[in-house]
């Protein structure tokens, strides 16, 4: 089996709201680039990067020279193809090759008619639980979603969440307004759920000395993890002998040289797994295992999917052992998706494996189109801005400490 194509398409698909983050904001979409592989026995698989638009179009249509008659069962051989060490000096590749591996995953397990995590060593568990990725949030233009700036807005936010999808772990994304202010927040939403769990992200954008701080205050608290309160290994080390909150990144390491250096100095508690970050799911697997030999935490992590990598991160929590903590997920502030059969549902704070060959979904290709034509309407937008606060940025004291009130 060969693969004969590779065709990507750009879509952006809106959220309820747009969403702030320390570094800007989403503005009311994501923003992700589809692939369908084709083989020359007329299977198709599929995989999902984030951003990059005509971009990361392109830089698919060039990898096309080097796969187009590739095997997908040669997985090894297409991560040297793709990001052998001499090519990534020179070019990202990681998140492509994630992409490609999905697809080919998919391919796979549609020829043998077995589910991804058949591939991967069989499934532990049959439900992923998940936890509810809760933002502070602009009010949506058509006004059917308010906005979240308040201790009271996000309380009220939470139980609706919990109410519709079952979640019992609550992360929120911080980094918005002054840790102070988020502090306060944040000790209000746990007193409003005693029995849940909880854990909150700044985006690392806290100094260390702020991040040991707000990690004292909030020892009290059920915590998860305390997600990147600042940046760097020695910063996040130096955080780490201040508290005694196990520490999370999905930025710090992020593949495995920085594994490395944190098992052999540790500053992380908790690697939080990207399929598309890390180059693929098989990748997770392998960082797994280390974490696992060394006792070192995994979780999983959201960067904005859709159903095709949401479908990855089903598999990977699957058939990991050391899964211990709910997925995050942006996934339920989506208005839709672009999967046969709309968004995959939550049941009580989970979701089940798919369990049909391959990732288990297929491509709403009306959708895809429709939401291709939007983002040629649209365009893409600049992650690292607030389209409401020009000229703000989180490393500034000035607008770090900002009245929430007024921004």
């Amino acid at each position: 089996m060969k693969i004969v194509d590779i065709r990507p398409t750009t879509v952006t698909v809106p959220l309820e709201a747009p969403l702030r983050h320390s570094n800007g904001e989403h503005w009311g979409r994501f923003v992700r680039t589809i692939i369908e592989v084709e083989t020359d026995e007329g299977l198709v698989g599929l995989g999902e990067m984030g951003g990059g638009g005509e971009n990361a179009e392109l830089q698919f249509r060039a990898l096309k020279q080097y796969l187009v008659g590739h095997d997908p069962f040669d997985l090894e051989a297409l991560r040297f193809k793709i990001c052998n060490p001499t090519a990534s000096l020179y070019n990202n590749r990681t998140q492509l090759m994630a992409a490609i591996e999905f697809a080919c995953l998919d391919i796979i397990g549609q020829k043998l008619e077995q589910p991804v995590y058949n591939l991967l060593g069989g499934k532990l568990r049959d439900e992923i639980p998940f936890a509810s990725y809760l933002f502070f949030r602009y009010a949506s233009d058509d006004g059917l979603y308010s906005e979240v700036r308040t201790a009271e807005q996000l309380i009220r936010h939470t139980r609706d969440l919990k109410k519709q999808y079952g979640f019992r772990t609550h992360k929120l994304k911080a980094g918005v307004f002054s840790p102070t202010y988020e502090l306060d927040v944040y000790r209000q939403l746990a007193a409003a759920f005693p029995e849940d769990s909880f854990r909150i992200d700044p985006n690392a954008c806290w100094s260390v000395e702020d991040s040991i701080w707000f990690a004292r205050q909030i020892e009290h608290i059920r915590n998860d993890y305390l997600e990147d309160p600042t940046w760097g290994l020695n910063g996040m080390r130096r955080v780490r002998e201040n508290t005694v909150i196990p520490l999370a990144t999905n930025t710090v390491v992020v593949n495995f040289e920085q594994l490395a250096q944190n098992i052999l100095n540790t500053a992380v508690d908790v690697i939080l797994l990207d399929t598309t970050f890390w180059g693929g799911i098989r990748a997770c697997v392998k960082a797994a295992a280390v974490c696992e030999t060394f006792q070192i935490g995994v979780a999983v992590h959201s960067s904005g999917e859709l159903g095709i990598q949401l479908a990855t991160m089903l598999h990977l929590g699957a058939v990991l052992p050391n899964v211990t903590f709910a997925i995050d997920a942006h996934y339920h502030q989506l208005r839709d998706d672009i999967i046969v059969g709309g968004k995959i549902p939550y049941i009580n704070g989970k979701m089940s494996v798919p369990t049909e060959p391959g990732l288990g979904i297929k491509l709403d290709h009306d959708k895809v189109q429709e939401y291709a034509e939007l983002y040629k309407e649209l365009g893409t937008y600049c992650y690292d801005r607030d389209s409401r606060r020009p000229g703000w940025y989180p490393l500034l004291p000035n607008d770090r400490w900002a009245d929430p009130m007024k921004g």
